[in-house]
């Protein structure tokens, strides 16, 4: 009797099996087919040098997904050609999940339509994940610069053409285009010098190698703070929570103006979506805390958690908006 009972039993077990199965979630069919992810450190590619903008947004984060996923994600600085390198090793890299991006506003919006061939697409060789953070550029003159105010400065642009260099963390950054702006819009000449990041951005202008910045906030207020910079405005359309009495670029002066940065996480394109939904999870998780955000204020950021598809859906919306003034200003590589 005990055999026959095991003989009816044993089609019902497995119909609850298949049914078990069945109703698994993909991700946990593909965790028991092979090892979780991750299971050894990731890869966060950050194509400006320490201490810039982008590097400040991607720090926080990969300390607490390291804490939160049990593997180190470590931060690997590639700077240079207004974060090209850094964003073509991510695009040519194993869609395994163990190298990622901390894409710009720079490489991902604005160097598209500078750079007559990049060798990668910003659209179609990455998989977005989440938009991470926004910045706030702030204006900021060297103290021999005897401009108060962003009259004042644009009066001395006017009279003195090309006569102050301003820097930034490369062809086609946030600040790069924050000075063209400026300059399309007031008609007067400004000379750019590029360097490898924000970082080295600031140390130049506090050496005087040039007189102005449009420095992200994480950069320009330490030094504002020691008196070793002026800030005039911010590029914003609203004034900043974390500098109230700065007024923006476009009530000082220029109605109209507006220009920020943003950071946001990428994996290469066809990462398996089990590893992307992963990731956005725990991501948006870290940006919504208390924490995160005291470190972000701290730093002149502001946390900016989206989905994929919002973050892919803001990046082709960036890449319109840009193109246009990059051909309206006619700008090009240095």
């Amino acid at each position: 009797m005990n055999r026959n009972r095991c003989r009816r039993a044993a089609p019902a077990l497995a119909g609850l099996a298949a049914v078990a199965v069945a109703g698994l979630p993909v991700q946990a069919l593909a965790q028991q087919k092979g090892p979780a992810y991750p299971d050894r450190p990731v890869r966060m590619l950050v194509g400006f040098a320490p201490g810039g903008g982008a590097d400040t947004a991607a720090r926080p984060v990969g300390q607490r997904l390291s804490e939160v996923l049990g593997q180190q994600f470590v931060v690997d600085n590639r700077p240079g050609a207004g974060g090209n390198i850094a964003t073509e090793i991510a695009a040519r890299s194993s869609s395994d999940g163990y190298t990622l991006l901390v894409g710009t506003i720079a490489a991902l919006a604005i160097n598209p339509s500078i750079y007559e061939k990049l060798n990668f697409d910003p659209v179609r060789d990455f998989s977005p994940i989440t938009n991470m953070a926004s910045s706030i550029n702030v204006l900021v003159v060297h103290p021999s610069v005897p401009a108060k105010s962003v009259k004042d400065l644009v009066a001395l642009l006017r009279t003195k053409p090309g006569s102050l260099n301003y820097g930034s963390s490369g062809v086609g950054s946030a600040g790069h285009l924050s000075g063209v702006l400026m300059e399309h819009m007031t008609k007067v000449d400004m000379t750019h010098v590029p360097y490898k990041g924000g970082a080295p951005a600031m140390g130049a202008l506090l050496g005087g190698e040039v007189q102005m910045v449009f420095a992200t906030a994480a950069t320009a207020i330490p030094q504002m703070k020691a008196g070793k910079v002026r800030g005039l405005a911010v590029t914003t359309a609203t004034r900043a929570g974390m500098l109230p009495d700065l007024p923006t670029i476009a009530e000082a002066a220029l109605p109209g103006y507006e220009a920020n940065n943003w950071y946001g996480l990428l994996a290469p394109a066809k990462t398996p979506r089990a590893i992307i939904d992963r990731l956005n999870a725990e991501t948006v998780k870290i940006l919504g805390s208390q924490n995160l955000r005291e470190i972000y204020f701290n730093q002149g950021l502001e946390p900016t958690p989206t989905t994929p598809e919002a973050f892919g859906a803001y990046i082709r919306s960036e890449i319109a908006k840009w193109s246009k003034l990059v051909k309206a200003a006619g700008v090009k590589p240095d």
